[in-house]
């Protein structure tokens, strides 16, 4: 590739135990690029993708987010899916290399850097408008919260607890493990006796599968309890067998069963390139990827220029009139998007939507301009 060619630089997990959808996330980003490059490029020149594999380990993103930096000088930085990944690709690329970085993951939220921009779905898209919509389908109104011990499930689990108790209910149970737990025997018990309706779950890879496995052998959806997930997209309906997440309940930005024909045959090119287990989905950041990839593609188009203070000027107003999903803006000032958000439940390993939700704005807070930084640091 030309030194002229414009460097876009992707952190994905294709090794560990997030592989079987890191590899989807970095299938997503070949695609779209070299669609790109076909329609000629960005401002007259080509990309040229620098893909690293994080192999779901923080202490791997972050080297590779300095070799992107350092090495490579990549113009922007997508990727991560664990919070605690981003918060390792942010020290080297937006601490240390002042690098324009784009996460793509559905999160707790609360990201606030002038060169930080979110394009997945956060709590105000996801748990808010879900939570109230379940108890009244429901009736159900005592909720389990186990949890992955990380930054994402314990920021999420105090939006839980607000919306659900402002809706009348109550949290029976909070518990972290370790990532890699897998003997959930004692949790399974508190949960029988503590008479959960509701388990929200937000145990994560390696240990969601072993937890899902035992509390599907308790009868817990047998006997009418419900089970939620707000990450589970299609990708992980196949790491588990289907009767263990029978009637698990999701609510993201994306599904495969979205019908509008743009949704459909974006999926359709992914399926031709792609034919493999590494699904385009939405719970573990393809879409956000994507979106994340043609807002930067229409920010560039708009500011004319590669300047970075330029691009994420742009940036902050940029939109797409189609995507995974439906159409998706950036809310200005707030570096995170506006988006349509659907309620799905698993049915024989298949994702149905129940409920679509609309365009859901991120009510996230303001983040501050370069520019209002730059004058604070001249000032003090």
């Amino acid at each position: 590739m030309k030194d002229s060619s414009i460097k876009v630089g992707v952190i994905a997990d294709q090794t560990g135990p997030l592989s079987f959808v890191g590899i989807a996330n970095a299938n997503l980003a070949k695609m779209v690029i070299d669609d790109i490059n076909a329609r000629g490029g960005l401002l007259g020149r080509q990309l040229d993708l620098h893909l690293e594999d994080s192999a779901t380990i923080d202490s791997v993103a972050e080297p590779k987010a300095t070799k992107l930096v350092q090495h490579d000088n990549v113009d922007v930085i997508l990727g991560g899916i664990y919070s605690s990944t981003r918060q390792a690709i942010k020290g080297p690329a937006v601490e240390k290399g002042k690098k324009l970085y784009i996460y793509p993951e559905q999160y707790e939220g609360q990201e606030c850097d002038p060169l930080i921009f979110c394009t997945g779905p956060v709590p105000a898209q996801q748990v808010d408008p879900f939570i109230p919509w379940l108890m009244q389908q429901t009736g159900a109104k005592r909720f389990y919260l186990p949890s992955a011990d990380y930054i994402w499930p314990h920021t999420m689990n105090k939006r839980v607890r607000q919306v659900v108790t402002a809706n009348g209910g109550t949290i029976v149970g909070e518990e972290y493990f370790p990532l890699e737990h897998a003997d959930y025997s004692e949790t399974i018990e508190k949960i029988t006796s503590s008479g959960a309706e509701v388990v929200f779950n937000f145990t994560v890879p390696p240990g969601v599968g072993p937890f899902l496995e035992q509390l599907h052998a308790s009868g817990f959806t047998e006997r009418g309890g419900q089970l939620v997930c707000t990450y589970f997209d299609e990708n992980f309906l196949n790491m588990v067998p289907a009767a263990h997440v029978e009637g698990l309940y999701s609510c993201l930005d994306y599904y495969q069963t979205v019908g509008d024909p743009f949704s459909r045959n974006l999926l359709a090119e992914y399926d031709r390139l792609y034919p493999g287990n590494a699904k385009f989905t939405a719970g573990s950041a393809c879409s956000g990827l994507y979106r994340g990839l043609k807002l930067w593609q229409d920010a560039v188009t708009r500011a004319g220029s590669l300047k970075q203070e330029d691009v994420i000027e742009a940036l902050e107003n940029a939109k797409i009139a189609a995507g995974p999903g439906g159409p998706a803006e950036m809310v200005p000032g707030q570096h995170h998007v506006r988006m349509n958000m659907y309620i799905a439940r698993a049915h024989n390993g298949r994702f149905n939507i129940v409920k679509n939700l609309g365009v859901i704005d991120p009510k996230e807070g303001n983040v501050p301009r370069l520019a209002e930084i730059g004058r604070m640091r001249a000032d003090s």
